[in-house]
């Protein structure tokens, strides 16, 4: 063999130890979801008591997005290589992962697929964090303070919300999901002592527990769910909570949009009121999956069409706007451009525009923030039990969210469309909406009045 021959061979056995855990993901686009057992006249065998009883209580028709993919469609795709990863009978796909590039090919020529999209790839065993090595009680040790709400008095106030609590408002009867990265130690920190904790769910890596690992999740549940006079109490303690991970910390691709999108199928699936999520996308590690701001439209990227989608089933879904108002991009990120939803921007303490909270309009000229409460130095509880301050939409998303869940707790007559449009037109700059704080800073308690107003009219 010459030298150059040898050399040729050594390189291929390199790149194939370098590669040979390396796998892709694919989105499959089905053309219909195909023949199941399923029927819209019996939705009792497909969807749990829970999602019909809220349905119906909001007056929402199961119909065709609600009817599952035939497990023959998944199994012809599985034949040709792949394994399913997660999926959406709202938008008929299906998320495999190969050991090869060329299955998306094999999978193409199959009459039931419209098309096939590149959405990850990576060692899908690659570790993302380490197990816990104490399960030990992680009480605060910080200094008590002589009122209830403790260091969260200010971003509570700030939007009439202690008004709105006095009136015995406290979230008490409504399911929220919280979609986030991890919630590390909330099972453990005493803030959360009396959470009302409903389930939780991992999307990303299936029975693994959801509180190890990243603790963003931690400091956004606190601004709603924390309950510990005198050091912080969230918007909405009393509300009954399941905490799902969508997010892979371990990189950024599309990918994690059908991992979102499973996790609200999932909350729907259950009942969910109320859905609070912190999380944006449009940037990836692939230049060419990136989206541009003319996707902003609500109807092109994948996350955004199924959180209005969420919306039509009835929930109310509350978005952070996003942390690039201070980047090139500028924009609010996806999914908070989608429409009939509530997207949240920040603001300072002095209540001008955090200069990091993500700016609108959206591509077709929407108003987008929606509304905004305080995101730079919210009050949040890190993974250790103690509280400390967190500049984001990340939070200013939740604390509006609490808010509104015990607004509709209040006005439970109105539909979820007629919430948003109660906060849009009660916040602090409804006659004069502008693409940096949207509507402005909700008043909860005038939107309560005004709500019971409205309901006494109609009698």
């Amino acid at each position: 063999m010459s030298n150059r021959s040898f050399i040729i061979c050594l390189l291929i056995v390199l790149f194939s130890d370098l590669y040979a855990d390396e796998s892709y993901c694919f989105r499959i686009y089905l053309h219909e979801k195909g023949e199941t057992e399923y029927t819209l006249e019996r939705p009792e065998s497909f969807l749990s008591p829970a999602a019909l009883e809220r349905r119906q209580k909001r007056g929402i028709e199961v119909g065709p997005t609600d009817l599952p993919i035939s497990p023959v469609y998944i199994d012809s795709l599985s034949a040709l290589g792949g394994e399913l990863v997660v999926q959406s009978k709202w938008l008929s796909t299906v998320v495999m992962v190969a050991r090869d590039s060329l299955f998306a090919g094999r999978v193409k020529e199959l009459t039931i697929v419209d098309s096939v999209k590149w959405i990850w790839k990576g060692d899908p065993e690659a570790p993302y964090y380490g197990e816990r090595t104490s399960e030990d009680r992680l009480e605060a040790r910080d200094m008590l303070l002589k009122n209830v709400y403790g260091y969260a008095e200010e971003q509570i106030k700030m939007l009439n919300g202690i008004k709105l609590h006095e009136q015995g408002f406290l979230g008490e009867g409504l399911k929220v999901a919280v979609l986030d990265g991890g919630f590390m130690n909330v099972d453990r920190i005493s803030a959360f002592d009396s959470l009302r904790l409903i389930g939780t769910r991992n999307m990303v890596f299936p029975g693994r527990s959801v509180f190890e690992g990243d603790d963003h999740g931690t400091k956004v549940l606190a601004c709603m769910a924390a309950n510990l006079l005198g050091l912080m109490v969230g918007t909405a303690p009393k509300a009954s909570y399941l905490l799902i991970k969508s997010e892979d910390g371990r990189s950024e691709y599309p990918i994690e949009e059908d991992y979102w999108t499973a996790a609200v199928e999932y909350a729907d699936s259950v009942g969910v009121d109320v859905v609070s999520s912190s999380l944006g996308y449009f940037n990836f590690d692939e230049d060419e999956m990136n989206y541009s701001v003319e996707d902003l439209d609500g109807k092109t990227s994948f996350i955004s069409r199924a959180a209005q989608l969420a919306s039509q089933k009835g929930m109310l879904m509350i978005v952070s706007a996003g942390n690039e108002g201070n980047s090139r991009w500028e924009k609010i990120t996806f999914p908070s451009d989608a429409e009939d939803i509530l997207t949240v921007g920040a603001i300072t303490g002095n209540k001008n525009k955090s200069t990091f909270s993500s700016v609108g309009f959206t591509a077709d000229y929407r108003v987008k923030p929606d509304v905004v409460a305080l995101g730079t130095g919210s009050t949040v509880i890190d993974a250790f039990g103690n509280i400390r301050y967190g500049n984001g939409t990340s939070f200013s998303t939740p604390i509006v969210a609490g808010l509104s869940i015990c607004l509709w707790q209040a006005l439970p007559w109105l539909s979820n469309q007629e919430l948003i449009h109660l906060l849009q037109s009660t916040s602090s700059q409804h006659k004069k909406p502008d693409a940096e704080l949207g509507y402005g800073i909700p008043d909860v308690y005038k939107a309560y009045k005004e709500g019971l107003k409205h309901a006494k009219k109609q009698k």
